[in-house]
């Protein structure tokens, strides 16, 4: 099986043309965020994914998390892995100084993430989550929830959970019946919880479970919802660990990928209730909630990037050593190694350019998260939260996601009939990355979400500046000199005009009829994915072109042919995926109501 290979070299570029690292340096807060430092740290981080958590992907998958009594057993290697991990301080780097963290921008946090991702997708997922529920009491936590938990979940020393989804719910949390009675200082809890990641697990003494519940008061809906901290194990005032509180895994899920992840069905309660402390006030708890949800979305579509590298190096690295059939311009020679064949170049050229491209976009989405924080007013601070975070979260949790997914299976495909046995490995990451379009809000949800909130919600104004800054790309394109961009601006206005015509038509058209703009949702996320792609790749292509026009064009080095690759790669999504942005008008505009056309009964 092909090893993996951080791509160190793309990462870096991306951080430095599209997220614009240098600059964030500038910011407050950021001062140790000099791009040499993170070079360093890149580095490190990807010895860490390539000799630790990578070997370890293929014999987890074939062993999975085991199930016995009530205690959940990772694989051979992962708890070992884990303390490695923990032992280095990796889990520390975007989170808050005073409580222990390194206070490292998001966006560098994202990249470390994409290699713990690629590397064994099955391990991240435990840091993924606790770094969300950090996220979250950083935020909505009080004195006493952040001195208490905080310290230990930024090491990793404790991990944290979110428990939102029961068997009754599904999606919609506001048919949660999970209860809070008040007992005192805290609260006592009773219900059952499906699909928790890492909800029990023997990497560390302690797991801190965050749990929505409703108090008997509560009005319906998820307007009566409200969030606890639920701890594995009470925690004594000195911090030392108490008694075992009332809640236990029932059972732990048998699933199509994601093996080595311990996927629990948890019970609050059996024995009276599970001692539970609010957050905030009572039935704010869905507002607290999509605090971690977020952070949670844009770590899942960084997931999807990571897993379609994964799948591309496999691929690649079959496609050069698979010999099979003659080159299709020599007819009379010796068989060749696949990857000379057209097909499968369309093939791996497909991966890779949307790789990059979605590798891009949700580094610039991550970076605007830093910018907001760093902002100095907050009217400065709401404006990148809602024309780059807020519009881009769903498209990067949604379009990156549906890309790993495209991109494992096409990793499939380009192994052949061995794509499709086990042991070459190339099944798995089609397997593991499947999920990533489901969980943290499955992506139609992402796209009624993106429509209504973050797209009718402001009249369509973040879409339309991000029409503007596709613009201002094309105009820098323009007065690149000596590089072909004529097919790369072109398919950038056309997208950059359907984005603007489907938004006018989606404000438009929704007060009188919602349901059409639903219809529309997840078409119009694919557009404004598919374009802010090719957005980030014009990017890199432009800065690429620059600098090989400093170097009066010598291209024969390793570095030279890394830029032209750029270009390269660039113009190939820009005949080949970047159409598809602008081929989008009529899915979203006519096909609204051809999806709303047939009765029940004609399906």
């Amino acid at each position: 099986m092909a090893d993996y290979r951080p791509p160190i070299d793309d990462m870096r570029f991306a951080l430095r043309e599209v997220a614009a690292l240098e600059q964030l340096a500038t910011l407050d807060g950021f001062a140790e965020a000099d791009p040499q430092l993170i070079d360093q740290v890149l580095e490190e981080a990807g010895k860490l994914a390539s000799e630790v958590l990578a070997p370890l992907n293929h014999p987890g998958d074939r062993t999975g998390a085991v199930y016995e009594n009530g205690v959940v057993r990772t694989p051979e290697g992962f708890k070992e892995a884990y303390h490695t991990y923990v032992d280095a301080g990796w889990n520390t780097l975007p989170f808050d100084p005073d409580y222990g963290g390194q206070g490292l921008p998001w966006v560098v946090a994202g990249a470390i993430q994409e290699m713990w991702n690629a590397a064994n997708m099955s391990f991240a997922l435990c840091p993924l989550l606790n770094q969300g529920a950090v996220e979250l009491l950083t935020a909505h936590g009080s004195a006493e929830h952040k001195e208490t938990y905080l310290p230990r979940m930024i090491t990793g020393e404790w991990t944290g959970t979110m428990n939102l989804t029961e068997p009754q719910a599904g999606s919609d949390v506001g048919a949660v019946r999970t209860r809070a009675v008040k007992n005192g200082d805290h609260y006592l809890i009773q219900g059952q919880k499906i699909y928790i990641t890492y909800g029990e697990h023997d990497f560390t003494d302690n797991i801190v479970h965050l749990v929505l519940a409703r108090t008997p008061e509560a009005p319906e809906g998820t307007r009566g919802i409200s969030l606890f901290v639920v701890p594995k194990f009470l925690v004594n005032e000195d911090g030392s660990l108490g008694p075992k509180n009332d809640l236990r895994c029932v059972s732990i899920e048998h699933k199509l990928g994601i093996h080595a992840s311990p996927t629990c069905v948890m019970a609050y309660g059996d024995s009276g209730g599970a001692v539970g402390y609010l957050i905030g006030d009572e039935n704010q708890g869905m507002k607290q909630m999509f605090t971690m949800m977020n952070n949670a979305r844009l770590a899942v579509g960084i997931q999807g990037v990571g897993i379609a590298e994964r799948a591309y190096q496999h691929a690649r690295t079959y496609a050069f050593e698979r010999v099979q059939s003659r080159d299709v311009a020599e007819p009379a020679g010796n068989a060749v190694p696949i990857v000379r064949h057209p097909d499968v170049r369309r093939m791996l050229l497909t991966m890779k350019a949307q790789i990059e491209a979605a590798r891009g976009l949700s580094y610039y989405a991550l970076a605007g998260l830093d910018r907001a924080n760093a902002a100095g007013d907050e009217k400065a601070r709401q404006q990148q939260l809602v024309d780059t975070v807020e519009l881009l979260t769903p498209v990067v949790k949604a379009w990156a996601t549906d890309v790993g997914v495209e991109v494992a299976s096409l990793g499939v495909q380009v192994h052949g009939g061995m794509g499709f046995i086990e042991e070459t490995g190339a099944a798995q990451y089609l397997r593991d990355a499947r999920i990533a379009p489901i969980y943290e809000g499955t992506n139609g949800i992402q796209a009624l979400d993106l429509v209504n909130r973050k797209v009718i919600r402001h009249r369509g104004f973040p879409a339309r500046s991000f029409a503007a800054t596709v613009r201002r790309e094309v105009e820098a394109l323009e007065a690149q000199p000596g590089a072909d961009f004529a097919d790369l601006r072109g398919e950038l206005l056309a997208g950059a005009e359907a984005l603007e015509a489907t938004t006018d038509w989606l404000v438009e058209t929704w007060a009188a009829d919602p349901r059409k703009t639903a219809a529309a949702s997840t078409p119009y996320l694919r557009l404004l994915g598919i374009l802010g792609g090719g957005w980030a790749l014009a990017r890199q292509a432009n800065a690429a072109a620059r600098d090989l026009a400093a170097e009066d064009g010598a291209a024969a080095n390793g570095a030279g042919r890394f830029l032209e690759a750029k270009i390269k790669t660039a113009r190939f999504y820009a005949d080949n995926v970047l159409p598809q942005a602008s081929a989008a008008t009529a899915a979203v505009i006519r096909g609204a109501a051809t999806t709303l056309d047939l009765d029940d009964a004609e399906f």
